[in-house]
Order: C-alpha cells, then structure tokens, then sequence
C-alpha cells in the first residue's frame, strides 16, 4: 500500500499553536506530514530560514510521522518531490478562505494529482497569528499561551536585541 503524505507550506516565522494544530490533526490523518518551511516568501521575516526550521522541529519533535524540510519554487513543485498526495492548510477567518480558495484553484490547474485540504482552526487559536504573537511580544505581553517555550525564548531574544538597536522597539510586524 502507497504511503499517504501531505505535506503543511508555510513561513512559520514563528510556529505557533495554531499552526501545530493544524500539523496534529493533519498528521493523524496521514501516514507522514512534511512541514515545508518556505525559505523565500514576498515578506520581510523576523527569523532566518535555519531558525524557521529549528524552532519548528523542537515544537514537534514528539511526534514521529512529522518531519520538517524547507523549499523554494511553487508549492505543487514541493508536494511531488515528497510524493506527497496532498497540501493542507489551516482556516482562522473568512478571509483566510478567499486567499486558500484561489490558491486552491491555481494549484488544481498546476497539479490536478495533488489535492487541497483545509482545516478549520479550533476556536481557541483562531484569533492567533505569527504577527500578532510577535507584535504582543513586543510590545511586553504574555505570549506564553499561544507558542511553545522555545519559541517564546526566541522572540524575546529578538525583542532584547531590538531594543538594545537605538533604545527603541522596533515593530516586529514588517
């Protein structure tokens, strides 16, 4: 029997726990998922790639169907080089299904062998972004219930070094 993968796109920057979530519940459905951090996404990123990767790899280390890869190119590209029959991502609002939705469509017209799954956030994440987690960091806030520790850790260090840059906060946001 064919191995079933799906594989999870995103920039994570950072892994949060919606987007581990998501990853659970979509490695319950799956003999593998393949968390593919994208390594060149047309907005400014707060962590390297390498950082994306590590900090995604230590919130999911536990769970052995999981493995965490980075790519470039289109999203279809990396799903064949996994072998993977399926991408899926992760609804919060409405308008979260407008963009996944198009990309949906363009990815059937791309690769009509690879489907598209989505799944709906659990109400206690789907007002959490990775945004959102790092401008509630720093701005001081507890962020503690919405990113593993090691996550945290590493937002603060970015918030410390920001603040140490000309004594101002700088916006995490951009």
């Amino acid at each position: 029997m064919t191995e079933r993968i799906v594989i999870y796109p995103g920039t994570f920057d950072p892994i949060h726990y919606g987007h581990i979530d998501i990853a659970l519940r979509a490695a319950s459905l799956f003999d593998r998922l393949i968390l593919g951090v994208y390594d060149r996404p047309n907005k400014h990123l707060l962590f390297s790639k390498e950082d994306r990767v590590a900090l995604a790899r230590d919130a999911l280390k536990d769970v052995p169907n999981i493995e965490v890869a980075t790519y470039s190119g289109l999203t279809v590209d990396f799903a064949r080089t996994c072998d993977a029959q399926a991408i899926v991502r992760g609804l919060r609002v409405i308008s979260d299904f407008e963009l996944e939705y198009q990309m949906a469509l363009t990815n059937q017209k791309l690769a009509p062998d690879v489907e598209m799954l989505c799944l709906m956030t659990r109400g206690e994440y789907a007002f959490i972004s990775s945004s959102i987690v790092k401008e509630i960091c720093n701005l001081g806030g507890d962020i503690s219930d919405m990113v593993p520790a090691v996550v945290q850790e590493a937002l603060e260090l970015k918030r410390d070094e920001g603040l140490h840059h000309g004594g101002r906060i700088i916006s995490l946001r951009d």
